[in-house]
């Protein structure tokens, strides 16, 4: 790059250091933290105490930023949690010409009207590869995660432990671009609702609802809302899906009613601090999974 494009991208992080929000140093095109890993760490300087990750360092002070946008063109990374942002990602179909699938954007104005509010006006970028991030200042003293298709397919959101390439920033896809100038605005209620985590699970024994079923489908089930009860916390979401996916096929031969798995497999992941949102999707996509692909009970 040129030394007026690193220019930009110094003046890139400025501004949105001069919206309050922390920045730190992408590698020179790409999306990826040019900060060094923990493996990588050489205990000095910043880590001199102890490794700090890309989150840790992020900054909104002019002198640290110009002092590293110095050395390279770096793209520029928000750290959306140390910024008090929610940065909601509206994704496009990776496959446009053999999908009909509605993108992240038409998705989120459906979800908005639901809700009974137009898609607020915010700070947004246009990514490169054609989707849009929408800035959120989250309300004081709640700790947003990020999430995964928790809002609805191809909507995620960045917040704690996430971040989002900043406009002004270039990739072999692309430039992102602010094609307006609003400030961030609160996030919606109705989002909040569907984003902030369930309450810690109880200490005590899960309780299931009350099933039916046959005696084969009905301990299935209770052993694998054992096993989601048992997850660590990292892989919760992914072993509420796996089990999901395994009672499936009882759902399939009849044994077990649809709605009964549903609801144990709810509560289960509820217990374990997922979001109800969140829980419902997984549990939805896991049993139509298994639906589609189960043997015939003959040959399974």
């Amino acid at each position: 790059m040129t030394h007026d494009s690193q220019s930009a991208l110094l003046s890139a992080a400025l501004e949105a250091a001069a919206r309050g929000w922390h920045v730190f140093p992408l590698r020179p095109g790409t999306k990826r933290p040019a900060l060094h890993g923990g493996t990588a760490c050489p205990g000095t300087g910043a880590c001199a105490d102890g490794h700090r990750k890309w989150e840790d360092r992020a900054t909104n002070d002019p002198d640290r930023i110009r002092a590293a946008w110095s050395q390279a063109p770096y793209n520029v990374g928000i750290a959306a949690g140390p910024s008090r942002l929610v940065v909601v990602d509206l994704d496009v179909p990776k496959h446009k010409s053999s999908s009909d699938a509605p993108g992240g954007a038409t998705t989120f104005a459906a979800l908005c009207e639901r809700a009974g509010h137009a898609v607020p006006d915010t700070y947004r970028t246009r990514t490169a590869s054609g989707g849009e991030h929408l800035y959120f200042t989250a309300p004081h003293g709640v700790r947003l995660p990020n999430t995964a298709g928790t809002v609805a397919p191809l909507v995620d959101t960045r917040a704690w432990g996430g971040y989002v390439v900043a406009a002004g920033s270039i990739t072999p896809a692309g430039r992102y671009e602010a094609p307006s100038d609003y400030p961030a605005a609160p996030l919606p209620d109705w989002l909040l609702t569907i984003l902030q985590p369930a309450p810690a699970h109880p200490t005590g024994p899960l309780r299931l609802p009350a099933v039916d079923g046959s005696r084969a489908a009905v301990a299935a089930l209770e052993a694998e809302c054992a096993v989601v009860a048992a997850a660590p916390e990292r892989q919760r979401n992914n072993t509420l899906n796996r089990c999901a996916f395994k009672v499936g096929r009882f759902v399939a031969w009849g044994d077990l009613p649809r709605h009964v798995a549903e609801d144990a497999f709810q509560a289960a992941g509820e217990a374990v601090g997922l979001t109800a949102a969140e829980c419902r999707a997984t549990i939805r996509s896991a049993l139509d999974g298994s639906l589609r692909s189960v043997r015939p009970r003959e040959t399974a």
